[in-house]
């Protein structure tokens, strides 16, 4: 599988990534080291305690690595817990649609990181 393979398996933008990081082999470095990083598991965890500054961090976090590497569902996911939960800011969403939102992060994430997984083998 190549580095464009896997990014049409898990509907991201390998244009906007390979903008940002330049070339293959640093973009591969990085997507891979998403599965190993615990970024996101951190932001799903963050999810089930509802704590608002962990929410905001976490978030913001994931958009940041995510919009880096070309994951914009992940990353505009996140960017709307973030916006959420940034400090001085009101809610707008309850606390069971932000739980809906992290759930549905973590199920693009699960499946993406499937397919890192998949390409890693492939030894590309």
């Amino acid at each position: 599988m190549t580095l464009q393979e896997l990014y049409k398996n898990i509907d991201g933008d390998y244009d906007q990534a390979i903008r940002i990081l330049r070339v293959d082999k640093l973009l591969k470095k990085h997507i891979i080291k998403l599965t190993k990083s615990g970024v996101v598991d951190s932001l799903i965890d963050a999810g089930k305690d509802m704590d608002p500054v962990s929410l905001f961090e976490r978030a913001h976090a994931v958009k940041g690595v995510c919009a880096n590497l070309g994951l914009v569902k992940i990353a505009d996911a996140a960017s709307e817990i973030s916006e959420e939960f940034r400090p001085g800011r009101s809610r707008n969403m309850t606390d069971e649609e932000v739980k809906e939102k992290i759930d549905s992060i973590k199920d693009i994430y699960t499946h993406t990181a499937e397919e890192i997984r998949e390409f890693e083998k492939s030894g590309n």
